[in-house]
């Protein structure tokens, strides 16, 4: 990264403080490493180990987890009684590094307490239209995303219909066939058909995701196949992931019992459900929503990069 790159930066992460102090949103610091992380099938963290635990064997090692994001601590904090809060850190997901991806990257995450996924997508509008100066943004759901696009509705398609339009596109192969997974077929066609027609001159806000790929999100009362999810597209970068935040710990449960039998159909680790963040929930997690904003692939878009490694110190090959 250049030097006039370094500073361009420099000025944007200072707006994005200054914008969450007017809005008296205060910015927190939590740890890297956990004893828990995440069961979603599609994320996989770093991991490793730690011999100096209190109350157990040097030579007995505990695992421990480089965060793919400061959710669960945020989370417990909430349910400790803070107020609304920000973090900008740095996550890390073992996953191919990439035009849009670097293994290590930095990540905005704040929640508001009495806020639902509309409420936040109103907000992140804003910080976008501030940050980058860009036309307020466009709004639609999952379901009609996919009517739009591929004339498919997403909540009711058989696996041989969303097969169809993949053959339609000439993307099908037979890993997907094989898959036997609709909800696989469903993220597919998201990613590799949809997504690059969306967002192209203003942000594109995509809400009421399917319930199979909202873990962490409430159901939608009026259509209880779709869950209070939303993500963000911007000149074919996903810049956001939110949620109206699930708070019932029993129901928290069940989604990573269900997350880690697909990881076991899929031939994945089962990864432990973390403790401490379901004995937080149990506590009593306020009414809230949060949102993680990948910092590096905002700052590509404000500074017209068209590479991750533009708009970072170290890439991962350089680290």
């Amino acid at each position: 990264m250049k030097w006039e790159v370094a500073k361009s930066r420099g000025n944007v992460i200072n707006e994005i403080r200054d914008f969450f102090k007017y809005k008296n949103v205060i910015e927190v610091e939590t740890p890297s490493l956990s004893m828990g992380t995440v069961t979603d099938p599609y994320l996989e963290a770093f991991s490793t180990e730690y011999n100096y635990l209190n109350n157990s064997d040097i030579n007995q090692s505990q695992q421990l987890y480089l965060q793919t994001s400061p959710e669960f601590h945020m989370k417990r904090l909430l349910a400790s009684g803070y107020g609304c809060i920000f973090q900008i850190c740095k996550a890390f997901r073992h996953e191919d590094s990439g035009r849009h991806h670097n293994p290590e990257f930095t990540l905005l995450e704040w929640y508001r307490l009495g806020f639902d996924q509309h409420d936040l997508i109103k907000e992140v509008d804003e910080l976008l239209t501030t940050v980058l100066k860009c036309s307020q943004s466009e709004k639609i759901s999952y379901q009609e995303l996919f009517i739009k696009f591929v004339s498919v509705d997403p909540l009711t398609a058989s696996f041989t219909e969303l097969y169809n339009v993949i053959k339609l596109y000439d993307k099908a192969d037979d890993w997907l066939y094989d898959s036997n997974d609709c909800d696989l077929l469903l993220q597919f066609i998201f990613s590799e058909i949809i997504e690059v027609n969306i967002g192209k001159i203003s942000p594109c806000f995509v809400y009421n995701f399917p319930i199979a790929q909202a873990s962490l999100a409430k159901q939608c009362t009026e259509d209880m196949r779709v869950a209070q999810r939303f993500e963000c597209y911007f000149k074919g970068i996903e810049l956001a992931n939110g949620f109206n935040e699930l708070t019932d710990a029993d129901t928290q449960v069940e989604r990573f019992e269900q997350d880690n039998q697909k990881r076991k159909r899929l031939g994945l680790t089962i990864k432990e459900i973390d403790k401490n963040f379901v004995d937080a929930l149990q506590y009593g997690l306020p009414q809230c929503a949060g949102v993680a904003l990948g910092i590096d692939r905002l700052m590509m878009i404000a500074l017209d990069k068209s590479a991750i490694d533009q708009i970072i110190s170290f890439p991962i090959d350089h680290a």
